[in-house]
């Protein structure tokens, strides 16, 4: 017997299993003000007074990445992860190719849907660069922004630099669509010491983006600058790195904490995907964090 038949099986099989694992945290739609769609996952948490928790995801990635964070931090506090504009069912933004802005207009937005006016803000990788634009913006509504193995952007870098990152990741969604871009890029989001239940959730996650949501998401990190921002941002701020991440490398990660007079976290046995191949100490991190941002003055919900 062929073996193609058993890998398929074996496939479809942990496909079916990640479905039912984000069901659990079923997507939501809300309508912002400019009547574009944002699709989202949400535990409700039961503490009245404890400040939300807004989770944004990377360039590879969506809102049903963060289950087990929704599950370890909702008992206790209102917990939210988006589907960025182009990913899942939220309308991507104009621009073909836009900057922070455009995405944190719609962050803000539908924010106000939600009647969240002040919450601790989660950004990881491309969603750094969304987080620490909104932060620099509306430090009001922010109490607290945790940058999780963040990109840095190459809005500073010589043009050819730019447009050379920028065509290099068109083409390879381009040529292999996002089921092969998982297959090809999916492990390397992850560290040698993670098990084979993360890699498939990465490549599950990977696997379900949308072409035109991940080529606006490319763009913008050709254009974008975090560090210039973070220079900018009076929030309480902390990033945290996996130890063995070679996509925002821990070394590229000091350079943005310098820039942000904030100390860096390195996680072991970790890689740029850490929260989902160290779910338990990233969600430690994140929860030691929201009850810091808590108790600085004026951080009442």
């Amino acid at each position: 017997m062929s073996a193609t038949p058993s890998v398929t099986a074996d496939a479809t099989h942990a496909d079916a299993s990640f479905e039912a694992l984000a069901a659990r945290y079923p997507a939501n739609r809300r309508e912002t003000a400019a009547g574009g769609i944002v699709g989202y996952r949400e535990a409700a948490g039961s503490a009245t007074n404890a400040l939300p928790v807004v989770l944004l995801h990377g360039i590879g990635s969506g809102a049903a990445s963060w289950v087990r964070q929704l599950d370890a931090l909702g008992g206790s506090r209102r917990v939210l992860a988006w589907d960025a504009p182009g990913y899942g069912e939220s309308t991507p933004v104009a621009p073909l190719s836009p900057f922070a802005r455009d995405y944190f207009v719609i962050l803000s937005d539908w924010l106000d849907m939600l009647k969240i006016e002040r919450c601790v803000l989660v950004g990881h990788s491309l969603g750094a660069i969304v987080a620490g634009g909104f932060a620099a913006e509306h430090s009001k509504r922010v109490a607290g922004l945790l940058l999780l193995s963040p990109a840095g952007g190459y809005g500073a870098a010589p043009e050819e630099v730019r447009v050379s990152k920028r065509d290099q990741r068109l083409a390879m969604l381009e040529a292999l669509g996002p089921q092969g871009l998982a297959d090809k890029r999916s492990a390397n989001m992850l560290s040698p010491h993670a098990d084979d239940a993360a890699r498939e959730w990465v490549r599950w996650n990977m696997s379900r983006v949308i072409p035109h949501g991940y080529a606006q998401a490319t763009r913008l990190l050709a254009n974008a600058d975090l560090a210039a921002d973070l220079a900018n941002i009076t929030s309480n701020i902390k990033i945290a790195v996996g130890d063995e991440d070679t996509i925002t490398t821990p070394e590229a990660c000091a350079h943005l904490a310098e820039t942000a007079h904030t100390t860096l976290q390195r996680v072991p046995l970790a890689g740029h995907a850490g929260y989902i191949e160290q779910p338990a100490a990233y969600t430690t991190i994140i929860d030691t964090f929201c009850r810091v941002a808590e108790a600085q003055p004026g951080a009442a919900v």
